[in-house]
């Protein structure tokens, strides 16, 4: 008889390995004012004894909470207390979108929920001290929705500024309470994203995941430059999960990036997601199999497998030439240590570093889920000392 291995790290739902990897994320961004753990715990009560697949019951136990923290932070806004009421919003919306996030087909319940989280942040927008611009950045005959946050404590009117772009299924609102608040104590904006194929600009815009992201990448870079709080020889970029494949992506191809973290590597997507499709989706995947359909705006996995044909760096990674950090868990199960590797050695920077978080320390998960402070403070060091000490 085989002996089955358990996992060497925490699963909030044991064998469950997708629900447990959206809780740790959940629980990561308490340090950043995302969520409370007895609210936290209340959605696990509500789950006890359900199935791993019954998204429906994830859905319906983060909008009950997220219901009720959002009931607190109305009834703290309407007594003039700002600051709690502020803190109850961002939760709420982070409870929304993560719960909305394994919803599709994407239904009027899902997105209602979600346009609820996102109403919530724009009032955690009005009501916190930090000073946050709600913006649109021309993108075709539209605009890509995004968030300016900006710097604190800058050295000069014209600030550096990182462009931070999401994943495969994150957004611009749970990409805030992964760290941008820190970002900005270091005299850093930073302009959050929605970009191609996530968040609202999928979901109220209609704009599909491309493979030539630089196109985002760019327009982004041609609205800093026109900002007067903006430097526009200091703009970074960021992406965080398949962001991996986004920032290098738009830093090997769009020249004015100064300097790319890639958070979580990336190598060849398309080859990815033909292991996963065969493996019938039984593997580490963050969303359901079939998310992938809808953010490529296609009907059958043959046709999104064929959409991901581009989908490589190989061949890109060797354009870049600005500063560029690469980091990447070392017990990742969804891109393994081998992708990140061959990642860093296609990098034609002179100036790149390769950070690999081991079980030791922490940070070896996806994402360094299970130890965000620590990824977040060795990122952000690394974009202060190239955009600001440089």
């Amino acid at each position: 008889m085989v002996e089955k291995k358990e996992p060497a790290y925490f699963m909030y739902f044991p064998g469950n390995y997708r629900w447990s990897a959206a809780f740790i994320n959940m629980i990561g961004s308490i340090a950043y004012g995302g969520a409370e753990i007895g609210e936290l715990h209340k959605i696990g009560r509500l789950l006890q004894g359900k199935g791993p697949e019954d998204d429906a019951a994830w859905f319906d136990a983060c909008v009950k909470v997220a219901d009720g923290v959002r009931a607190y932070a109305q009834q703290w806004d309407k007594a003039g207390h700002r600051h709690a009421a502020a803190h109850a919003y961002l939760r709420a919306c982070n409870y929304y979108q993560m719960g909305e996030r394994f919803r599709t087909p994407k239904d009027r319940t899902g997105l209602e929920a979600y346009r609820k989280g996102v109403e919530c942040f724009h009032r955690h927008v009005a009501l916190t001290d930090l000073k946050i611009e709600i913006v649109e950045v021309p993108y075709e005959k539209g605009g890509l929705p995004g968030y300016f946050v900006h710097a604190r404590n800058a050295k000069s009117a014209r600030a550096p500024c990182v462009v931070f772009f999401d994943g495969l299924d994150v957004t611009k609102e749970i990409q805030f309470v992964r760290g941008v608040a820190d970002l900005v104590k270091r005299g850093i904006s930073c302009l959050v994203m929605d970009g191609l194929g996530t968040g609202e600009a999928i979901r109220f815009r209609g704009y599909t995941l491309r493979h030539d992201y630089e196109v985002a990448g760019s327009a982004c870079v041609n609205w800093l430059e026109k900002r007067a709080d903006v430097d526009p020889k200091r703009i970074g970029v960021v992406a965080i999960s398949l962001g991996g494949y986004y920032a290098p992506r738009c830093a090997a191809m769009e020249p004015r990036f100064a300097a790319c973290i890639a958070w979580g590597a990336q190598w060849d997507y398309h080859d990815t997601w033909k292991k996963r499709v065969a493996a019938s989706f039984k593997t580490a995947l963050s969303v359901p199999g079939h998310h992938i359909m809808w953010i490529l705006g296609v009907d059958s996995l043959e046709a999104a497998l064929a959409k991901l044909e581009p989908f490589r760096l190989d061949g890109v990674m060797q354009k870049m030439r600005c500063p560029f950090l690469l980091v990447h868990g070392a017990d990742d199960e969804q891109i393994p240590l081998a992708d990140a590797q061959k990642q860093f050695d296609a990098c034609g920077s002179r100036d790149k570093t390769f950070r690999v978080f081991t079980a030791e320390e922490g940070g070896a998960q996806h994402c360094q889920r299970d130890y965000l402070t620590l990824v977040v403070a060795e990122m952000w060091n690394w974009f202060e000392e190239k955009l600001v000490r440089n």
